[in-house]
């Protein structure tokens, strides 16, 4: 498979995505129909999250730890009848099968990981837009309030994981998932996510985990990501 490691060029969603998953402008989350995966280029230059994601940070997160997930999932899935399944069918066809915990902490972490990346976006943060404001003040209160939930969520999280804003029974709320577990297998619609495994943020922040989300929440979340999912 031909290492696009670090392509700068965008993708456009075509409709193969996890669950035809609509994200607005990025790029594909997963292969078609046929196997293997492929990791998808990231949507913006490996330099364009800095000062917040360094380029170094993107080359060893992205180009080292997510490719090394799409590559054991390949060789896990090779020649069994998973080869010919979504990358969602096999996080959901493997989750808490004790014989196929290698197979969902791979494939969950790719998803996991194209997901962070398409949440992001260079000069983002800031306000949402008027609708997915809206809704934030109904189901939290405030943006701010909702804000909270996610940075306690993601400084909280002991050990490697991730913090989530999802949908659940027509209401937003923040969850906080371990290793590579995500919403998708308790039915919940993940919206956007923050990675806090020290492979994200150390090379740039060392052990201040809560500088990190906080520069993340204020200068790189893509909200139109968010409220393209929230409207699917």
């Amino acid at each position: 498979m031909k290492d696009r490691s670090l392509s700068r060029r965008n993708f456009i969603l075509t409709g193969a995505a996890i669950g035809a998953l609509p994200l607005v402008g990025a790029p594909m989350i997963a292969r078609g129909a046929a196997a293997p995966h492929v990791l998808p280029p990231l949507p913006y230059a490996d330099n364009a999250l800095a000062p917040v994601i360094s380029a170094q940070t993107i080359g060893f997160h992205y180009g080292k730890h997510h490719k090394t997930y799409l590559d054991n999932l390949n060789k896990l899935v090779d020649g069994t009848p998973m080869a010919e399944m979504t990358l969602e069918q096999v996080i959901k066809a493997s989750a808490g099968a004790a014989d196929k915990a290698g197979l969902f902490n791979n494939a969950a972490q790719v998803w996991n990981h194209t997901f962070y990346w398409n949440g992001l976006r260079p000069n983002g943060g800031g306000a949402p837009g008027k609708e997915l404001a809206t809704r934030i003040e109904k189901d939290f209160g405030s943006l701010e309030a909702m804000r909270k939930e996610i940075f306690t969520a993601a400084t909280t999280q002991f050990g490697s994981g991730w913090a989530w804003l999802v949908e659940e029974g027509g209401k937003m709320k923040v969850v906080k998932t371990g290793n590579a577990e995500n919403p998708l297998t308790r039915g919940m619609k993940p919206l956007m996510t923050i990675d806090v495994w020290e492979h994200a943020y150390y090379l740039d922040f060392q052990n201040r985990r809560a500088d990190y989300v906080n520069a993340l929440l204020d200068k790189l979340v893509n909200w139109e990501f968010v409220a393209a999912n929230l409207a699917r």
